[in-house]
């Protein structure tokens, strides 16, 4: 059966787009902005938002965030009772124990098929539920160890970005929050959709959550070459092979100064980097019906499908085919 959708519409959304933001008294403001941001803000080809956004305060009235900022919200936890989903931007203190209301709050909403969703320390509130028992979940690299000998029974990924376990999602913190928000709507709308999010923040894209936290020197003290050019004319020609020495002569360093820098501003090796805007420019085409699975291993730069098929499975653990599959379901998903 062939699906169609409107004209500037996403190729699927999710099935309830309600979205709550936790807030609370010290709210921790950059990981609540970098929500706010990602899921709050038009989208520049829709014409709306992608979430239904909300508020919710654990407090009544009028409460004080970190940097001296006053905050006023939608509402208080009832909030919570009809959400899609849910975020837990940080919380005050990785030692201090949550309202013992909100952990009900929580518990009752993941009953009826609510998704969770915490950024660095909003982990402990997730944790203190019990409902990532037996999961993975990661958080500030500051704060794993932490948050392993609190909950031993939590299996904790004490490097990687964001850990994705279906219906709970966890990140670690800082910039990590904006890859995971970035995940979210990948998952929920596409990586067209996605990207678009990502230009608007000025942020690079499909960034996977096994990626390490800590990159060795993530700021060179001295740059006297940009490697911006090169990225893009290597985005831009996806079918050329990537032969370390000559890219190095192309921007006259080393093949050693060259790897170390090409780490330094992307936080991977040339391979992996390489590899990973193939498979996103893969996993936009697979968004089109037309093309068949041997076409997109040609325009994504894989060669045949054979090599398509392998990195897809070695990366999403999935196939090209069952990825378009879940894309089709998701199309044919109401929209609440």
């Amino acid at each position: 059966m062939q699906i169609t959708t409107p004209l500037n519409s996403p190729s699927f959304t999710p099935k309830n787009r309600r979205m709550v933001l936790l807030a609370y008294e010290c709210l921790c403001t950059f990981e609540f902005g970098i929500a706010a941001e990602a899921f709050g803000r038009v989208d520049e080809v829709l014409g709306h938002p992608l979430y239904d956004l909300r508020v919710a305060s654990l407090e009544d009235g009028v409460f004080g965030a970190q940097g001296g900022v006053r905050m006023v919200v939608d509402g208080g936890l009832e909030l919570l009772e009809d959400a899609g989903t849910i975020v837990i931007p940080g919380w005050r203190n990785v030692y201090e124990a949550a309202p013992e209301k909100l952990i009900a709050a929580l518990q009752k909403a993941y009953q009826k098929g609510t998704r969770l969703v915490a950024i660095c320390a909003g982990s402990f509130i997730l944790a203190e539920t019990g409902l990532l028992n037996g999961k993975r979940a990661t958080a500030h690299w500051n704060s794993t160890e932490i948050l392993a000998q609190r909950f031993p029974e939590v299996q904790v990924e004490h490097s990687m970005i964001y850990v994705d376990e279906g219906s709970i999602v966890t990140s670690a913190g800082g910039a990590a929050g904006v890859d995971l928000c970035l995940h979210l709507i990948r998952r929920d709308y596409g990586i067209e959709v996605a990207n678009r999010c990502a230009r608007r923040m000025i942020t690079p894209h499909l960034r996977e959550g096994n990626q390490a936290q800590l990159i060795q020197q993530p700021v060179p003290q001295r740059q006297t070459k940009s490697l911006a050019p090169l990225l893009d004319d290597l985005r831009n020609h996806l079918h050329t092979p990537m032969v370390i020495e000559q890219l190095a002569r192309k921007v006259g360093m080393s093949r050693r100064t060259f790897i170390r820098r090409f780490y330094e501003a992307t936080g991977t090796s040339p391979g992996e980097w390489m590899l990973s805007i193939r498979l996103e420019k893969a996993c936009t085409l697979l968004e089109s019906e037309r093309l068949s699975i041997d076409d997109v291993a040609e325009q994504a730069g894989f060669g045949s499908p054979e090599t398509l098929r392998h990195h897809f499975r070695r990366r999403f653990k999935t196939t090209p085919t069952q990825w378009r599959k879940a894309l089709r379901e998701r199309a044919m998903m109401p929209a609440c």
